[in-house]
């Protein structure tokens, strides 16, 4: 018999080693999430790839997938939940979508769009965070930072350069690069590093090409969060047989 288990009722096939969250991408299905890319693993910061296994919540990212587990992703609470924390993440932040040239490729706003964000609910924070333009060829706006470490992993085990950090901690950690000067021009990172191009909301941009592809045309003006997500892991697995 198959390694299998259960998403929401529906029979999911897994291969030995694989999380929950890949096997069910891996199937086609869906969990939202932002922290977790298929290059890089999981990491669970953002706490939106929550499941519901034997009654506890779960991080899908992180928990391997068992046989014959009961999984529940479809559920108004956990709705409730993962818009919440998203509601949480745009307050702590500065995350106005009108005046980002981020906008229509950002991650974050695509996944507001997914889960029927329609608010923020809390107070905003209006936090005052240092940005950086000191390089050449790529702007780092701390204010749109989420803290999911994308960028600091990325560095490390894509690019191979240890550019990023996360420094401090709870609500007074702060992107920080690894440089005596604190600045970006004094590190190694370029515009095409893997770091940067990864950034899921505005953080990390590259220079002077902000509205090179005009918005209404861009990634998720045509496509949802879902399909790209599901195009990604596919392409990843094909890429490593």
């Amino acid at each position: 018999m198959s390694n299998t288990f259960f998403l929401d009722g529906l029979e999911i096939p897994f291969r030995e080693g694989q999380t929950v969250l890949e096997a069910v991408l891996s199937a086609g299905r869906y969990i939202p999430h932002l922290c977790w890319r298929p290059q890089l693993g999981p990491h669970s910061s953002c706490r939106l790839c929550t499941v519901i296994i034997s009654g506890r919540p779960f991080s899908s990212c992180t928990q391997p997938a068992m046989k014959g587990q009961q999984v529940e992703c479809d559920t108004s609470e956990l709705h409730d939940l993962r818009r919440a924390v998203l509601q949480m993440i745009f307050v702590e932040g500065n995350h106005y979508c009108p005046s980002c040239e981020e906008s229509g490729n950002c991650r974050l706003q695509a996944m507001a769009y997914h889960l029927g964000l329609q608010d923020n609910h809390f107070p905003q924070q209006f936090p005052i965070r240092e940005r950086d333009s000191s390089h050449p060829d790529v702007n780092m706006d701390r204010d749109r930072c989420i803290r999911c470490e994308i960028c600091v992993r990325a560095s490390r085990y894509l690019d191979g350069k240890n550019v990023f950090g996360i420094h401090g901690r709870g609500i007074k950690s702060n992107l920080a690069v690894n440089a005596p000067s604190g600045l970006l021009k004094d590190t190694d990172v370029a515009a095409e590093d893997q770091a940067v191009t990864m950034c899921p909301t505005g953080c990390l941009t590259v220079k002077r090409v902000g509205f090179k592809v005009p918005i209404g045309e861009r990634i998720f003006d045509k496509e949802t969060i879902v399909s790209v997500a599901l195009k990604e892991f596919r392409d990843e697995e094909v890429a490593h047989g």
